[in-house]
């Protein structure tokens, strides 16, 4: 099945750009069908311990580490980048044509129909659905990508006859000439503005999964979202969108708490579901129409759909603790995931944000909070100090925690009970956790340690 791919790889002088979990699954799978090549591991950051580690036993590999991460990067055949590893402010036009990745080379080299999942917010939880849906109808099928599944971990096991669901981030997307059969671009906002020279780069970026797709490929996109409608993108006309407004032969509306395709009602978002929220209803339009592409049994779907369980750090209920319900909401990081969890949730009574400063513009979020009920708002660093000063503080209490462990102390004293407290910081995590998972494993940590003090 991936013959073509090692014949491709074979005799190249290949350089594994990153070396976090998808550079180790690249160099694993290298070394298993190439032991005695020659490899080049390269990253930024300097770590003795695990070169010392993977020299001891591999005699063909060196690193390129700290400054010298990019040496002789223009001599190599193949670069394959993990998608982490950005090139803002890096000349690349020596070696852009020889850089590559796991995504690339599998929609290149692996004959399977692929479903390709984007947006800035929404992947994880719209790939596990379509996932599982396929599952629950006894399709074959398996999921990999950006969900935290290296592709090629799993590359040995896709058949010919597999529907392979790979959520795609837009780094994974931003040096790819390959697109998914079934292309869907949930949303686009102001985001990872750290990794990319502009805004318009990071939508490019996106936009890459219908860029290379075939004439009988299917694109399904946001219609509401104002920045890829900025962008002008051509869809092909066989696109579908998804649209809360109104309807049209190629759309999947909203009516009245209905979900309708070509004027037939075909949900009912007031059904009991686990997933609650408008952002999560757009995400199940999605879902929906890849149903319907595919031909799937539709109440099978819906029954999917409606017992599908919240994904963890996903506005993840922790518990109810002295009369408080506490939700880790740890993946909203920005302002539009935020104000999602507070229009969710519904009754939100301390909301606890703030992390690391990218520059993303928090003027719509704190104009939103100054027009809510909530009556608590635990700010942590750094963008949580700008929004302390910016924020209206009569007839609530605004708080500024120096960690995290401070705020749900906060929180335990200032919650009403009957009510939620939300852990949704609108700002990533780094500089003070590894990832949102760390920061949301930690509240849930301190959430439970916290309340069950005697």
């Amino acid at each position: 099945m991936f013959k073509d791919l090692l014949n491709y790889l074979e005799n190249k002088k290949i350089m594994i750009l990153g070396f976090g979990v998808e550079g180790k699954s690249t160099y694993s799978f290298i070394r298993k069908y190439f032991p005695d090549i020659s490899l080049v591991i390269t990253y930024k950051t300097k770590d003795s311990e695990s070169e010392k580690k993977y020299l001891e036993t591999d005699k063909n590999l060196k690193f390129y580490t700290g400054e010298e991460y990019l040496k002789d990067i223009e001599n190599f055949d193949l670069i394959l980048k993990s998608p982490g590893v950005s090139f803002k402010g890096i000349d690349t036009t020596k070696f852009i044509n020889k850089v590559t990745s796991q995504l690339e080379l599998f929609l290149e080299y692996i004959n399977c129909y692929t479903i390709g999942i984007t947006g800035t917010k929404g992947k994880s939880t719209t790939s596990s659905l379509i996932y599982e849906m396929l599952i629950q109808q006894n399709k074959k099928a398996v999921l990999l990508g950006n969900i935290g599944i290296p592709i090629f971990d799993h590359i040995e096991e896709v058949t010919e006859d597999m529907i392979v669901v790979i959520e795609m981030s837009s780094h994974g997307l931003e040096y790819i000439k390959k697109s998914p059969n079934i292309a869907i671009l949930l949303n686009i906002y102001e985001e990872h503005l750290d990794h990319y020279e502009s805004l318009e780069n990071y939508i490019e970026a996106k936009f890459n999964i219908f860029k290379y797709q075939k004439d009988d490929d299917i694109s399904i996109y946001n219609r509401d979202n104002k920045l890829m409608n900025a962008y002008n993108y051509k869809y092909k006309n066989n696109s579908y969108s998804i649209t809360m407004t109104d309807d049209d032969n190629k759309a999947m509306y909203l009516i009245d708490g209905g979900v309708y395709f070509k004027g037939i009602k075909i949900y009912n978002s007031n059904d009991e579901r686990n997933l609650k929220g408008k952002h999560n209803l757009n995400d199940i339009m999605f879902v929906l129409a890849v149903s319907i592409i595919l031909n799937l049994d539709l109440n099978k779907t819906i029954k999917t759909i409606n017992e599908f369980k919240t994904l963890e750090h996903r506005m993840e209920f922790v518990g109810n603790y002295d009369g408080v319900d506490y939700y880790n909401d740890s993946i909203a990081t920005i302002p539009e995931a935020t104000i999602n969890c507070i229009e969710a949730l519904e009754k939100v009574n301390t909301i606890i944000l703030g992390g690391n400063d990218r520059g993303i513009d928090l003027t719509e979020l704190i104009n939103y909070l100054n027009n809510t009920k909530i009556e608590n708002i635990i700010c942590l660093p750094k963008t949580g100090e700008y929004i302390y000063d910016k924020i209206n503080k009569e007839n609530r209490n605004v708080v500024l925690a120096k960690n995290l462990e401070e705020a749900v102390i906060y929180a335990k004293k200032l919650t009403k009970k009957g009510m939620i407290c939300a852990l949704s910081p609108a700002a990533s995590s780094y500089g003070y956790f590894k990832n949102f998972k760390e920061r949301g494993e930690k509240f849930k940590e301190l959430v439970r340690s916290e309340n069950n003090k005697e």
